[in-house]
């Protein structure tokens, strides 16, 4: 795949230094990349041009300023992203009384159309880009990066920082949005089937046609529950390998340049007439020659796009078949065989006769353990999955299952996530779904519950009453040291009388040799003797972030920490309970089961051990 080029850290230098002709190429070469995050994160919206200008009037007032070349680009995600959340907040503060014509977006600017027409896509491509439009705006936000994170444009540790976020927390988010976004693919193809499932139709009779959260969530559970447009779900390709074909989206063809005006004092960038817009559009007045002409940005961009091949639709042949070389997995993400589909184990033809392949070994069955469990959410195979991993429990950060058939003889643990959570229906749900029940999560991350040690004490209360046995917040980190936010939290319960039963921590590694069951063990030790309660670890596996990006283990490292862990957590008789993180897979990442329930190698050692 073509890629559009941009400048690099010498032309930072130059243009910070004054170099006017650096400049432009500096902002004609990111502008692309600006314009494809703040399209995907506002879907499409008329704003999305306005929060482009000034996100690039941001970045060259303040390039003066910039300390670290080689971070520009980090830098101008941040601006962008910020100029995104201020546009959002700027907009929840206006009431909306009735239509007001300047807030619709132009069909023709509309950013899914746009991709889907411009980069010539069919197939489940389409279906990924238009099932955007059935995601929240804070998912399209970090969609909006994940997106050119997978196409290779933009890197963890960018997008970590873009979200203010710690690289793990950042993969914890990723993983959310992206079974949030296939959701939204099932909702897309239970749509436009034809005729159309008439229990569907019954579900969305009062629907305006407006794609939204909440319609995806009713339309999602309805497939799920349906034997007709359960069917929807059969053939999802990895969406990683679908967007990293996808190059940038071209740059409007509307937007246009007169050249004549670089020898001028001004640069002026406008919408030609044949799109005309009252209000909100792009219409660029930039000091100094600024920016070199769009249209060669723009042609290379569309360059790109050229050399995207269409894929087939699903009737033509099983799309997961064409990405079987972009991941690590592809063993484990084809989909179940069909009569279209060739098993890659088939040996060629060939005279010769093979010799009968010796009787298997017998398989030694491991029942389940009480103590081994997984982090999860609904994905294709996962009740299969969660029988097939012989564990003895599970949680989803919510409290409810939210769709996952709860196999026999597995527990379901509900969590109460957040302060929003508390609700006296939400704690009636909770106690109504289990018998345990997990504290706030991650509290000591902004991006997850985010709360301080006072906030959690006072909600505590509401928890403890609804009578189940209660597990303090599992926090990210640090749950050992003292005057640290579990610390503070369990001296202010003890201080109020408050109940806390059990202690709840995460832990991550980024030591991939056989230490890190030791790594693990010393740990979970020192988090039992500061506080003299059972534990339970309910995130765990082996992600190294120390290079910025996150780096992951081999499936055979993975494999070997499972084995190991597992044997060390069973005999530690303080820790009553233990969750990977998580059963679904992902590449890269450090999930067990591919869709449709196939365990990969680690699945394998975590399904076989404790």
């Amino acid at each position: 795949m073509a890629a559009v080029r941009e400048p690099g850290v010498a032309t930072v230098v130059a243009a910070r230094d004054g170099d006017q002709r650096a400049l432009d190429d500096l902002v004609s070469g990111y502008l692309p990349l600006v314009y494809n995050i703040v399209g995907h994160a506002l879907g499409g919206h008329a704003d999305t041009d306005d929060v482009v200008q000034e996100t690039m009037l941001r970045a060259v007032h303040g390039l003066s300023s910039l300390r670290d070349p080689a971070g520009f680009r980090s830098w101008l995600v941040v601006i962008a992203m910020n100029q995104i959340r201020l546009r959002h907040r700027e907009r929840q503060r206006v009431p909306v009384t009735g239509p007001v014509l300047e807030d619709i977006a132009d069909p023709g600017a509309d950013f899914v159309d746009l991709t889907i027409m411009r980069l010539q896509l069919s197939g489940q491509r389409r279906e990924v880009v238009a099932a955007t439009r059935w995601l929240s705006a804070d998912e399209r936000e970090l969609l909006s990066l994940w997106w050119l994170e997978a196409a290779g444009r933009l890197t963890r540790t960018e997008v970590a920082d873009a979200l203010e976020l710690t690289p793990q927390h950042t993969a914890v988010r990723v993983q959310r949005v992206k079974a949030q976004l296939d959701a939204a693919r099932i909702v897309v193809r239970a749509l436009e089937r034809t005729p159309r499932c008439p229990a569907l139709a019954e579900v969305v009779a009062d629907w305006d046609g407006d794609p939204s959260p909440l319609w995806r969530k009713r339309i999602a559970r309805h497939s799920r529950d349906c034997a007709r447009c359960e069917r929807c779900a059969s053939d999802l390709a990895s969406v990683e390998g679908l967007i990293a074909r996808l190059p940038l989206v071209p740059l409007p063809a509307a937007f246009t340049f007169d050249p004549s005006a670089l020898t001028g004092a001004h640069v002026t960038f406008s919408h030609a007439p044949v799109d005309p817009v009252t209000s909100g559009k792009l219409s660029l007045l930039m000091k100094g020659a600024l920016v070199k002409p769009l249209a060669a940005a723009a042609a290379a961009v569309v360059a790109a796009g050229i050399v995207v091949a269409v894929l087939p639709s699903r009737e033509e042949q099983p799309v997961a078949q064409t990405i079987t070389t972009t991941t690590e997995s592809t063993a484990t993400t084809t989909p179940p065989t069909s009569s279209s589909s060739v098993p890659t184990t088939t040996p060629p033809s060939s005279t010769a006769v093979a010799a009968p392949p010796p009787p298997p070994a017998p398989v030694t069955r491991i029942a389940a353990s009480a103590k081994k469990g997984v982090s999860t959410w609904n994905f294709d195979g996962v009740g299969k999955a969660l029988t097939d991993v012989r564990a003895g429990w599970y949680y989803n950060w919510a409290v409810h299952p939210d769709g996952i058939a709860t196999p026999p003889n597995v527990e379901f643990v509900p969590m109460i996530w957040g302060a929003k959570f508390t609700d006296d229906a939400t704690l009636t749900r909770a106690k109504a779904n289990g018998k345990v029940l997990l504290g706030f999560n991650e509290p000591d991350f902004p991006d997850q519950a985010n709360m301080t040690p006072e906030q959690a004490l006072d909600l505590w209360p509401k928890l403890a009453a609804t009578g189940l046995r209660l597990g303090s917040p599992a926090v990210a980190h640090s749950g050992d040291k003292p005057g640290g936010w579990l610390d503070r939290f369990m001296t202010g319960a003890a201080q109020r009388g408050l109940r806390v039963d059990f202690i709840a921590v995460h832990w991550y590694g980024s030591d991939f040799s056989a230490a890190a069951v030791g790594h693990l063990k010393n740990y979970l030790d020192a988090v039992h003797q500061k506080y003299g309660k059972p534990v339970w670890l309910t995130e765990y596996s082996l992600i190294d972030f120390s290079g910025g990006s996150a780096r992951y283990p081999s499936q055979a490292e993975l494999a070997a920490f499972a084995r190991g862990s597992s044997a060390m957590m069973e005999s530690l008789p303080y820790l009553e309970r233990y969750a990977w993180f998580a059963l679904p897979a992902d590449k890269p990442g450090t999930g067990l089961y591919s869709p449709g329930g196939t365990p990969n190698q680690a699945g394998q050692a975590y399904r076989d051990a404790g």
